[in-house]
């Protein structure tokens, strides 16, 4: 059970947030709000809750981090649990789904923790726990888990329970509101029960959400916090004490507004500026700082053009990269944009960590920071960078040439950095033997692992171009020069060599719509040349190009398949007049799942016969080279695969096309009326007996009518019928 509430960045955005300067925060400790929070006989005022709001920037993740320590050294009897919020990290971290796996982890370590050796497994039984059966691996929801939860709270009985909760707004805001309606049920139940459960938010002004009871504490104004900054500028602001350096002191805590991220800012911009002699200089600096944030990180970015091609990419990675970035990643990442050429295999003899690191902090202009985690990424300093960098187009209006589409012209970029370091020979620097080694021995283990140590981008690159592409063209960025021209060979080999699970490797023939399609790119299918090719077999294991989209349940492919093939046809065609009634919350395509594997015993249009979806079937019918009647290696027709699994709306098609032979018999001597009464499907048998083509009294090779399995059944309905 707590394995599969675990996951690798549990406590990394909490980790990440730098601790309290010194003397800083301690004033929260002794604001009346927080006593009052904390002051056990009046629970019933606030029903546990304070809620502490700030501006972008203001300081509270470092606040709550510091609180956070205090209650864990003070209150030795009572289970302190946490969670940060991370918009910059993975799903976990920025979702509710992570902030119930984590309390209900901790939760469950400190009652465990508390009780005898003997008495745990009451522990578990008493939450009733021990009767599930719950891997590893479980795939929790959102509502079985406030259900352990609010279970678990129930019963602390003599514990007591503080919770911190920090960042609710780099979460979505539908969430947050269901978490809150959540705690609030539990504050409610917790008093009415006599059990002492306290919860501390912090978050922005906005989104504003209303709780019906509880206590609130506002950053601005505080005298504590301004305490705070006057304290940081007078330990950190290195310019001497002058009379001078006294007056830019008092300029600066009157210019920060309560903003602790633009101080700090500041400050660094000031003691660079006393650092290479420029005092006398100082003073003007400060007054040419804008007071707002936003206009701060836009004055960083403009206030000289060195390495401003690094400087773009740099941001642009950090914002649109799928997954946050190693620093050697992010660093060939940039070269392979900026300087192509000079991409080759990494030498960390020549090029350390060190030297990486302080490339990254130079080209962010020290926006960017790296985790203090076992695996370091590179992320922005504070959310607020990035709300300031898409916020109404700041990168466009800063550098006109990016235009309106950031986000289109971005990802094309990134599309093209991954395209270039693809580009690397791998083959001169690592032994590659054809072909590789099964995914699955040790021998492919090192292999993957050697050529990520040469190149640290490369398995990122291959991954991810095409991502990177369908973006950008669902941005409106032109990528038919990419269909044309992608090394697709080269992408097979490479993707290849970093796929760990052996049945996800691809075949060398593999053709481009396969993997768009299985990867669910519908934006580059629409841009595709040849859908027809949808229904082509190849030797993949999920056969044909549609296939793969049904299988891996990419459902934005098979929705640009069919458009596609739509926009060929003229608007009153049967096909697009079917599609328009077609509604596509009722599709069963999920049918086909990531353990379906193609064989040729059965034809393309007798698996889609199966499927029970009659827009699908209808592509294949258009589809020429897919023939009504053709068979597969059982003698079985897409008219018999459709009655025998009683799909009537595709028995229905096949039957309007006016094409198909309704009493073909298969190897057995079996129809498709045959099979249609043997499963008892009624309605099938009505519509293939309304044809007038079809032999009621037809024996199979076993001497079986049709009649024979719903007689032996009782199903008088169909008896009646036949």
């Amino acid at each position: 059970l707590l394995d599969s509430l675990r996951f690798d960045q549990i406590d990394e955005r909490h980790m990440n947030i730098k601790n309290a300067y010194d003397k800083t925060c301690k004033w929260l400790l002794k604001k009346s709000e927080y006593l009052d929070w904390l002051d056990a006989n009046k629970l019933g005022e606030h029903h546990g809750f304070l809620w502490i709001k700030g501006k972008p920037g203001a300081g509270k993740s470092t606040l709550m981090k510091f609180v956070l320590a205090n209650a864990r050294k003070t209150m030795k009897d009572r289970i302190v649990i946490s969670f940060f919020f991370n918009a910059r990290g993975e799903d976990l971290e920025r979702s509710t789904i992570g902030t119930y796996r984590s309390l209900l982890l901790q939760l469950l370590e400190q009652l465990l923790e508390r009780e005898q050796l003997l008495e745990r497994q009451g522990v578990i039984d008493s939450l009733g726990l021990s009767t599930l059966r719950i891997s590893t691996n479980h795939r929790w929801g959102v509502e079985s888990l406030k259900a352990l939860l609010e279970r678990a709270i129930q019963k602390l009985e003599e514990s007591s329970v503080v919770c911190f909760i920090d960042a609710l707004d780099e979460c979505e805001e539908w969430q947050i509101r269901d978490m809150i309606s959540f705690f609030e049920h539990v504050g409610e139940l917790t008093v009415s029960a006599g059990i002492k459960f306290w919860v501390c938010f912090s978050s922005r002004h906005y989104p504003h959400i209303t709780i019906r009871k509880g206590l609130s504490l506002v950053l601005e104004g505080q005298q504590g916090h301004a305490q705070d900054i006057t304290n940081y500028i007078e330990n950190e602001l290195k310019i001497g004490q002058s009379k001078i350096a006294k007056e830019i002191r008092t300029e600066l805590e009157e210019k920060a507004s309560g903003v602790f991220m633009w101080v700090v800012l500041v400050v660094g911009i000031l003691n660079k500026e006393y650092d290479v002699g420029r005092m006398h200089a100082l003073r003007r600096r400060l007054q040419e700082i804008p007071g707002d944030l936003d206009e701060l990180f836009r004055d960083i970015l403009t206030r000289d053009s060195n390495s401003r091609d690094d400087l773009v990419l740099c941001l642009q990675w950090v914002l649109f990269a799928t997954q946050p970035l190693k620093p050697e990643q992010l660093y060939f990442a940039i070269l392979s944009g900026v300087e192509p050429e000079a991409v080759s295999r990494w030498d960390s003899n020549e090029m350390a960590i060190e030297d990486i690191k302080r490339f990254i902090l130079n080209a962010s202009k020290g926006l960017s920071e790296i985790t203090k985690s076992e695996n370091p990424t590179v992320q922005f300093i504070h959310e607020s960078v990035k709300d300031f960098l898409l916020k109404e187009n700041a990168l466009g209006s800063i550098w006109p040439d990016l235009g309106t589409n950031l986000r289109g012209q971005s990802h094309d970029q990134l599309k093209q950095c991954c395209l270039n370091y693809m580009s690397i020979d791998i083959s001169a620097h690592l032994e590659l033997s054809k072909p590789f080694p099964k995914a699955s021995l040790q021998e492919a283990v090192d292999l993957h692992k050697s050529a990520t140590d040469a190149f640290p981008f490369m398995e990122y690159a291959v991954r991810n171009v095409l991502y990177h592409a369908d973006v950008a063209a669902g941005c409106g960025i032109a990528q038919e020069n990419l269909i044309h021209s992608l090394p697709l060979a080269n992408w097979i080999k490479l993707d290849n060599l970093f796929e760990k699970d052996e049945v996800r490797r691809h075949t060398e023939d593999m053709s481009l719509l396969y993997v768009l399609a299985e990867r669910n790119m519908s934006n580059l299918i629409r841009v595709h040349p040849s859908i027809l090719s949808c229904l082509e077999v190849g030797k993949e294991r999920y056969g044909a190009p549609l296939f793969a989209a049904l299988g891996t349940g990419s459902k934005d492919a098979v929705r640009a398949i069919l458009a596609v093939h739509a926009a060929t046809q003229s608007p009153e065609s049967w096909f697009n007049n079917l599609r328009s009634r077609y509604r596509h919350n009722e599709c069963r395509w999920d049918e086909f799942g990531r353990d379906f594997k193609f064989s040729n015993r059965t034809t393309a249009l007798s698996y889609l016969g199966e499927l029970r979806d009659e827009i699908i079937f209808a592509l294949g019918l258009e589809i020429e080279s897919i023939m009504p009647n053709s068979k597969d290696q059982d003698g079985r027709t897409p008219l018999l695969w459709a009655a025998r699994n009683g799909h009537q709306a595709v028995v229905k098609l096949l039957l309007d096309t006016g094409k198909v032979d309704v009493d073909s018999k298969d190897r057995y001597g079996q129809t498709p009326l045959w099979w249609a009464a043997a499963n008892l499907h009624e309605a099938v048998v009505k519509l293939l007996l309304d044809t007038g083509k079809v032999d009621v009294d037809s024996k199979d090779r076993y001497g079986q009518t049709p009649l024979w399995w719903p007689a032996a059944s009782g199903d008088e309905a169909i008896v009646k019928l036949l």
